[in-house]
């Protein structure tokens, strides 16, 4: 029997930068939140999120969260893209990398007197926002998270920039 198929041409997939993945998704949300509200305010953070914690900067000048935001915006937001790793069950393990993700930006919103938004994409998914339960929207198409005490509602972020700019701005 002769062999027929020519497989020279299958390559190993590249591998994937993932400090430039993360980068570039951050820009994403930059630029959805830059147009959503007409603005050029919103930005990477310099050193992606680090830079409050690794520079000795005075309180006025720190920024924490992987974005600039304007002044009297309601959040502090954390980006993080193509975690595939994380799925359904990460939900119920609490040292999962998801969890990590809202104890980060819990953190870095303490710090800055802001709410915690952890704004979240797995490859070839719909973008997820995920904020503290007691903050309402008008969206009833959200998931239900509790950690302890704790209490997080999820959404498409998507349906969140829907809202009125009231939600967003203090």
């Amino acid at each position: 029997m002769e062999d027929k198929y020519d497989i020279s041409n299958l390559k190993k997939k590249k591998k994937v930068n993932s400090r430039a993945k993360g980068s570039t998704f951050e820009r994403q949300i930059a630029s959805i939140l830059n147009k959503r509200f007409d603005t050029k305010e919103f930005s990477r953070t310099p050193g992606s999120g680090a830079f409050a914690t690794t520079h000795d900067l005075p309180k006025h000048l720190k920024i924490y969260g992987d974005l600039i935001t304007p002044q009297n915006f309601r959040y502090c937001i954390e980006c993080k893209k193509g975690y595939n790793k994380e799925n359904l069950y990460s939900l119920f393990n609490y040292r999962s990398d998801f969890w990590k993700f809202v104890l980060q930006c819990e953190k870095d919103s303490s710090f800055c007197d802001k709410e915690p938004m952890v704004i979240f994409k797995q490859d070839r998914q719909k973008t997820l926002a995920i904020v503290p339960s007691y903050i309402t929207y008008s969206i009833d198409k959200y998931i239900e998270l509790h950690k302890g005490e704790k209490k997080y509602k999820v959404y498409y972020l998507d349906d969140l920039l829907k809202e009125e700019d009231y939600h967003w701005f203090d």
